[in-house]
């Protein structure tokens, strides 16, 4: 009997430890990398109200929640006293992303382009 209620605790802990970050997710979150040398004090995507801040080369923010996004986005970066953007022409052809998590991997290359690498997480 102490067998059995070992493995019963057991198969019920492991059970709900099994829960993983997309069970309960119903937007599209994204994330910012900085792949560049200098510190983003600011990077906004799309027509989104809220601001990755300050994210330092090397490192990623905090996931935010859009109701719609692309492969790539509009992006404006505050950085180093400079403003960088990637404009997008249109998204024609492109679909919306499914629910789930991305990031942006975002760099400025050496003609002040912002480049942007579309990652799965």
């Amino acid at each position: 009997m102490k067998r059995f209620c070992i493995v019963l605790v057991a198969l019920f802990t492991a059970t709900i430890s099994c829960t993983d970050r997309d069970d309960d997710v119903t937007t599209i979150n994204i994330r910012i990398k900085n792949d560049s040398n200098l510190l983003f004090e600011e990077v906004t995507v799309g027509d989104s109200e809220e601001v990755h801040m300050n994210v330092a080369s090397g490192d990623y923010s905090e996931y935010f929640e859009y109701e719609t996004a692309y492969q790539y986005a509009f992006i404006r970066i505050i950085a180093g006293g400079q403003t960088f953007t990637l404009q997008p022409i249109d998204f024609v052809g492109e679909e919306v992303l499914p629910v789930g998590f991305y990031t942006y991997e975002l760099n400025i290359s050496t003609d002040d382009e912002v480049l942007l690498n579309f990652v799965v997480d």
